[in-house]
């Protein structure tokens, strides 16, 4: 089946607005972060996007000086 001009167009205006980010983990580590993204009900990409937007929000948080520590429940 051949894709219209109008859907090409269409592709390529979004692909332009995407960046490409390549990460290659040892197959390990690749094939347990696919496991987590698996049993969260997550594509590989959305689980590692999510994972990164934490971590982001925890480092600037830590940057502010908002970051709340650690609660002790060694009672």
């Amino acid at each position: 089946m051949a894709v219209s001009a109008k859907k090409r167009i269409t592709d390529k205006r979004h692909q332009s607005k995407l960046d490409k980010i390549s990460i290659q983990p040892y197959k390990q580590d690749g094939a347990e972060i696919r496991a987590a993204a698996a049993a969260a009900g997550q594509s590989l990409q959305g689980y590692i996007l999510q994972a990164i937007r934490e971590r982001m929000a925890r480092d600037q948080q830590q940057a502010d000086g908002t970051a709340t520590p650690p609660q002790d429940t060694s009672d």
